[in-house]
C-alpha cells in the first residue's frame, strides 16, 4: 500500500499490536489474592486493541453470511516525496458459491492513499475462484497521481545516487486474467494489459542524465498467455507446495498502444513447512525479459514492496531483470508472526549482459498480523546497497 522511509501506518499498527501481545500476556498472568496467596484466574474480557480491531473487521475470522467480509486498516504516513498523508487498506473475503466450502476463499484487496501535496492513488487486487476452483479470474488495477523517481536506464546509471530525477507520475493500468484448469495441478489462461503513464514536473535536481524518455506519454496495450503448475495449499498465503509459472505478452500499436514490444516472465516459488511448528521456508526465482520498443513505465524494475524490498521502486530499471529471494516465516502465538529474508537481483539491457559484479543484495525483517484467514498485514523493513525501505502491505511479497 505505502512505501515510506520515515513514518507510516505500519508504525502505528506495529506499536498497537505489540502492545496487544504484551497486554495479553499480562492478563494471562493476572491473579487475585486469596488467604495470603495468589490464584491464577483467566480473564475473558478482550483488550481495547482487540475491540478496536474487531470493529474494523480485523478479527481473524471469515463470516460466510456476508456478501464480502471486509476488514479496514487505516493509518497516517509521511515520506519526503508525498509529505503527510492517510492510507487505507480494505481486505475482503468471499465465496462465489456459498455451498462450496472446499474451494479456497476469493479475495478483494483495495489499497488507497492521499497526501497533503495532492498525491492520490488506488490499487485493486482481486482473485476469484469459480466452479470448485475449476476456473480462476484475477484482476489487478491501479490509478494514481503521485511523485516518482528516475535514475536513467541500466545498472551503471541507476547505481549513481547523483543521477536521481524527480517527477510526477500519472498512471492507470488494468490487467484481467482468466484461467482454466488443465489438471489437478495446472492451469492455462489468457488476458490483456492496458497501461497508461504520463510524466510531468520533471526535476533533474543535480542529475545530468537524459530524461527525454519521460517526455512522451506511454500507452501500452497487449494480450498475454499464462500457463502454470501450482501445488500450493492456498494462493493468498501458502504454507506448502510450489508454483512454476510462465507468462508471455505481446503489445502492439494495432491494439491501441503507442509502441510494439514483447515481454516474458518466469516465476518459480517453493514453500517448505518446518516440522509441525507452523514455520515456513519460502524461496523464489523470478525473471522478466523484454524486447522491442519498450516504454519507460514497462521496463523491468527492481525494488518496491515485492521485487527486492529495500530499494526505491522505480530506481533500478532496464529491459531484463532477474532476482532470487528466500524468507523464513516464523509462526508466533495467536495471530502474530515474524519474517526474515535475504535476496539478490540484477538488471541489464540484454540477458547475456547479466553480471555478478552488478548484483544488488538485500536483507530484511518483518512483522505479520493475521487480519483474516490466510490474509496477513505485512510490515517490512528492507535494506539494500545504499538504500532502504519501510513497507505496509497486505499478503506476502511472494
Amino acid at each position: 500500500m505505502v512505501n515510506s522511509k520515515w513514518f507510516s501506518p505500519s508504525l502505528v499498527l506495529l506499536i498497537l499490536l505489540t502492545f496487544s501481545v504484551f497486554a495479553e500476556e499480562a492478563h494471562s498472568d493476572a491473579g487475585v489474592k486469596l488467604d495470603g496467596t495468589f490464584k491464577q484466574e483467566p480473564v475473558d474480557e478482550p483488550s481495547w486493541i482487540d475491540n478496536f480491531l474487531d470493529n474494523l473487521g480485523a478479527d481473524g475470522e471469515f463470516d460466510p453470511d456476508k456478501l464480502i467480509d471486509f476488514s479496514f486498516l487505516p493509518g497516517p504516513f509521511y515520506n519526503p516525496e508525498m509529505d503527510l498523508g492517510i492510507g487505507l487498506s480494505a481486505i475482503g473475503l468471499y465465496r462465489v458459491d456459498p455451498n462450496d466450502e472446499l474451494t479456497q476463499l476469493s479475495s478483494l484487496v483495495i489499497n488507497g492513499f492521499a497526501s497533503t501535496n495532492g498525491a492520490l492513488g488506488v490499487t485493486v487486487a482481486n482473485k476469484t475462484f469459480l466452479h470448485q476452483d475449476q476456473r480462476r479470474f484475477y484482476l489487478d488495477a491501479e490509478i494514481a497521481d503521485a511523485p516518482d523517481v528516475f535514475y536513467g536506464v541500466g545498472y551503471q546509471d541507476n547505481y549513481d545516487d547523483g543521477n536521481r530525477s524527480d517527477f510526477n507520475n500519472r498512471q492507470f493500468s488494468l490487467r484481467p486474467m482468466w484461467l482454466e484448469r488443465l489438471s489437478e495441478t495446472s492451469f492455462i489462461g489468457a488476458g490483456f494489459d492496458f497501461s497508461y503513464a504520463q510524466a510531468s514536473n520533471i526535476d533533474l535536481l543535480e542529475s545530468d542524465i537524459e530524461t527525454e524518455i519521460l517526455e512522451k506519454d506511454s500507452r501500452s496495450v497487449g494480450i498475454n498467455i499464462m500457463i502454470n503448475y501450482d501445488t500450493r495449499d492456498t494462493v493468498l498465503n501458502p504454507s506448502k507446495g510450489r508454483i512454476l509459472q510462465l507468462d508471455a505478452a505481446w503489445y502492439r500499436q494495432a491494439l491501441g498502444g503507442k509502441t510494439d514490444f514483447e515481454s516474458q516472465s518466469f516465476l518459480y516459488s517453493e514453500y517448505l513447512p518446518v516440522g509441525n511448528s507452523g514455520d515456513v521456508i519460502a524461496w523464489q526465482l523470478h525473471g522478466r525479459f523484454t524486447q522491442g520498443d519498450v516504454p519507460w513505465d514497462k521496463l523491468s524494475k527492481l525494488g518496491g514492496g515485492s521485487h527486492l524490498r529495500g530499494y526505491t521502486s522505480g530506481r533500478y530499471r532496464d529491459k531484463q531483470m532477474l532476482l532470487t529471494q528466500a524468507e523464513y516465516r516464523l509462526n508466533l502465538p495467536g495471530r502474530h508472526g515474524m519474517v526474515f529474508w535475504a535476496g539478490a537481483g540484477t538488471i541489464a539491457s540484454e540477458i547475456s549482459e547479466f553480471s555478478a559484479d552488478e548484483l544488488l543484495p538485500n536483507v530484511g525483517i518483518g512483522y505479520r498480523f493475521e487480519v483474516k484467514p490466510n490474509v496477513n498485514l505485512r510490515l517490512d523493513m528492507g535494506f539494500g546497497d545504499g538504500d532502504s525501505g519501510f513497507y505496509f502491505n497486505v499478503n506476502e511479497a511472494f
